[in-house]
């Protein structure tokens, strides 16, 4: 039947009884099975992750400067990852640096929760933040009221 109707004959189950076959055409099966799996993709959420680096004796202005760019990432619902970098012997301050990550997370709290506390590796010193609500959910949360 398959071969009268110029397509192919498809095995879905072998191990029923008896096996279950369909007659499709397989190169357009496929094309649909990989056209599903492109939009599933392209809807899955992509999370961003932002850096901003410090430096352990970072300047008022600069952390300024620097948790305004936070505060934007955040509302756009990108995860921001925040480290001190320690060179040379710069390392001594790591409690310094610590108090920083800490008072950048304190300033960040309405955009944004840590995820990750300040944790020491290698020469730097990490602590990620992620947003608490993303900007599209809000967006359709306003247009649906």
């Amino acid at each position: 039947m398959a071969q009268e109707m110029e397509l192919d004959l498809v095995m879905i189950s072998d191990k029923a009884d008896p096996p279950v076959c369909k007659i499709i055409d397989y190169q357009k099966f496929l094309y649909q099975l990989k056209k599903k799996q492109k939009e599933i993709k392209a809807n899955a959420q992509k999370i961003v992750v932002k850096e901003i680096r410090f430096g352990p004796n970072t300047d008022d202005h600069d952390y300024n400067f620097k948790l305004k760019h936070a505060e934007n990432f955040l509302q756009d619902g990108a995860k921001v990852k925040a480290y001190v970098f320690f060179k040379g012997r710069s390392i001594l301050f790591k409690e310094q640096g610590e108090i920083l990550l800490l008072r950048f997370a304190q300033d960040l709290e309405e955009f944004g929760k840590v995820e990750q506390l300040p944790r020491l590796e290698g020469k730097r010193m990490i602590m990620i933040i992620a947003p608490k609500g993303t900007k599209k959910k809000a967006e359709k949360t306003s247009s649906n009221q």
